[in-house]
């Protein structure tokens, strides 16, 4: 379970419920669909960061991680040191 992408109240909710659940996907219905062509930026950093400038919710969101990451340094950092001279 992933406890960072669903709630536990939505968890519990689903845990208890008995509604039926029905196949939406399958390996058949997938494997009759076209490929997504796959895309690597490696060496190339100019082509990655004009396709990430084309995707406004992806360039937010790294954005978001890394600002996220940074601060999370910081408090890490800080709880340490606190830990350290104690």
């Amino acid at each position: 379970m992933d406890f960072l992408t669903i709630s536990p109240a939505l968890l519990e909710e689903l845990r208890n419920s008995t509604d039926p659940v029905p196949r939406k996907l399958s390996p058949q219905a997938s494997a009759q669909v076209d490929r997504i062509e796959k895309v690597s930026f490696v060496d190339n950093e100019a082509e990655f960061r004009w396709e990430l400038l084309q995707d406004q919710m992806a360039f937010d969101k790294l954005h978001e991680g890394i600002k996220k990451f940074a601060d999370d340094g910081k408090t890490l950092k800080t709880v340490l040191l606190k830990k350290f001279e104690a």
